[in-house]
């Protein structure tokens, strides 16, 4: 099945629904903290996937480098930031792990993002270090990662948590607190900490989950009418029913040099 068919025929709006609702959540939570440019700043995809966010940061006038170690998901990319004429998105094979080693990205960048990535880090604290070294003084990070709190959406949802880097989550998520303490020994200030993915993603990703293994078609068709429901809803259904939100966000600033 052609991977950017839909990206063809919807163009960029079509990468944040190829997936599960959480993707649109995320989107959504870093548009608010986007804003259109003109001034050509840079930012950086830490594990980007196929390319979604830096697309559309491409389109909102940014000039973007999304990484990611999987060659497969990186030509994905390629091929629809193309589509999409998102001229100023670029991607990069790279195993963030060894983000630090690229001195050529240090100091460049004015917006760093790492979506749903440091929880299958094993040392998540060095991840945070050299994205920092990439941003510009004055530069901010944004992070989302799953919320310590989550209630599972799915069975892998419970781990086990296993202390190697195979592909899936060497741990359950974060805490406000653990947020804080990776960025301030990263040299970062936190601005802003608050969450995304409410009970009705949630409900939604269970079921198209579920449905995946039969027909991956099958899983996508069932969700797509429901899929106006979380944008309206969420925000107020998911604390007035007290369940936790999937994902924790985090918004840091790297302190300006002065003198």
């Amino acid at each position: 099945m052609d991977k950017s068919f839909l990206v063809k025929l919807l163009g960029f709006n079509a990468t944040l629904i190829h997936g599960d609702p959480t993707v649109l959540d995320r989107w959504r939570w870093l548009v608010a903290r986007l804003p259109v440019t003109r001034n050509g700043e840079r930012l950086l995809d830490v594990g980007c996937g196929s390319g979604a966010f830096a697309i559309g940061a491409a389109l909102r006038g940014y000039s973007t480098l999304g990484l990611s170690w999987d060659e497969r998901n990186q030509a994905i990319a390629r091929e629809r930031a193309a589509l999409c004429k998102a001229d100023t998105a670029a991607f990069e094979v790279q195993d963030v792990r060894h983000l630090g080693e690229r001195s050529d990205l240090g100091d460049r960048f004015d917006v760093a993002i790492c979506f749903e990535n440091v929880e299958h880090i094993l040392d998540d604290g060095k991840l945070i270090r050299d994205i920092a070294r990439c941003l510009k003084p004055g530069g901010r990070l944004l992070v989302t990662t799953p919320n310590l709190r989550y209630r599972p959406i799915s069975d892998g949802d419970m781990g086990p948590f296993r202390p190697v880097e195979d592909g899936a989550h060497v741990r359950r998520g974060y805490s406000k607190a653990m947020l804080r303490e990776v960025c301030q020994q990263a040299g970062l200030k936190v601005e802003e900490i608050s969450f995304c993915t409410g009970i009705l993603s949630q409900k939604l990703s269970t079921l198209m989950r579920g449905l995946a293994p039969i027909s991956p078609a099958l899983s996508w068709g069932a969700a797509l009418p429901l899929r106006l429901a979380p944008t309206l809803f969420d925000g107020v259904l998911t604390p007035l029913v007290g369940w936790p939100f999937f994902s924790i966000c985090v918004e840091a600033y790297k302190p300006r040099n002065f003198g």
